[in-house]
């Protein structure tokens, strides 16, 4: 070969190899391109984030608030269609069985059986003694409503009440290590316990009534309350003031029983006035303990946080 072919030669790998560079380069831009159009396919349907989402510069679909309102309302409505029929229900089927099977036996066994003021002994002793075995006093409540009324049997009720919350108490402080041991399988449930055994008096106190209104069992928390550092006395006035909408709601549902025992005894009708009286005067009572009670659960939030 000569010396002036050489050159040529040379040019002529040169442009092989460019050209293979650049088909090579087109195949790789190829392959990131694809694998750029798949992430782009997996982030459309909406496998990532709001903050991944945000990394890549991709917009996410948004909700729009007034379908999930609407939704919520409709859900409302449904929901007290039911507990008007469940009402409807229980006047209609539930509370003739109940009147007399239950109330006017148990009105004319107490009749014949106690006086007045052993009535009255009965019945401080059951509510204050029942929670102590775990037992509900609800009954000796409706009990109290049914024959002293309001005024009357809201002191009965309070007297027992203050019996049954304060023995718990220091019994409980006698295995303090054993029911903090049996909280701990409720992690959750023990933290909102422990509230009412932080800060200062008044902290006590106020987290104390809160949990009375809450929907935590009477009973149990009697005993697990012993768990905290609260002291008695805001855990005795906390509990009073807690236990006040209860202890007036089920003397008002013993008024009322008492009332329609009364009715189907003497075989009289009740006037239209009153039947619009009791209904409504029993739906204010449930809307009271619902509102209170979703008060109360707020407000133990705001105290954990």
């Amino acid at each position: 070969m000569s010396l002036d072919q050489l050159p040529q030669s040379n040019l002529k790998d040169d442009k092989l190899s460019s050209t293979h560079l650049e088909t090579m380069g087109e195949v790789i831009v190829n392959v990131a391109q694809g694998i750029q159009q798949e992430n782009t396919d997996y982030v459309r349907l909406g496998y990532f984030d709001e903050h991944e989402a945000e990394e890549y510069g991709i917009l996410l679909p948004v909700k729009e608030p007034g379908a999930c309102s609407m939704w919520w309302w409709i859900k409302v409505v449904l929901l007290g269609f039911c507990l008007l029929a469940l009402v409807a229900s229980f006047f209609n089927w539930g509370m003739p069985f109940l009147i007399d099977k239950v109330i006017i036996p148990v009105l004319d066994w107490e009749a014949l059986t106690f006086s007045t003021h052993t009535l009255v002994f009965v019945l401080i002793a059951s509510i204050g003694l029942f929670p102590v075995f775990l037992l509900p006093s609800a009954p000796s409540m409706w009990l109290a409503g049914i024959n002293f009324g309001y005024g009357f049997g809201f002191l009965i009720v309070m007297a027992g009440t203050s019996v049954g919350m304060s023995l718990p108490y220091f019994i409980g402080s006698l295995f303090h290590s054993r029911i903090q041991k049996w909280l701990e399988r409720w992690p959750k449930k023990a933290a909102v316990i422990r509230l009412a055994g932080e800060g200062n008096w008044f902290h006590q106190f106020r987290a104390v009534a809160l949990l009375r209104i809450s929907p935590f069992p009477y009973i149990i928390f009697n005993y697990a309350v012993v768990a905290t550092n609260v002291k008695y006395c805001p855990y005795i006035i906390g509990s009073y003031i807690g236990t006040i909408p209860e202890v007036f709601i089920t003397i008002y549902s013993g008024r009322l029983l008492r009332e329609l025992a009364d009715m189907k005894y003497e075989y009289h009708h009740l006037t239209t006035l009153q039947n619009v009286y009791n209904t409504l005067g029993f739906c204010m009572a449930v809307g009271t303990t619902i509102c209170i009670t979703l008060y109360a659960k707020k407000a133990l939030r705001t105290m954990q946080t």
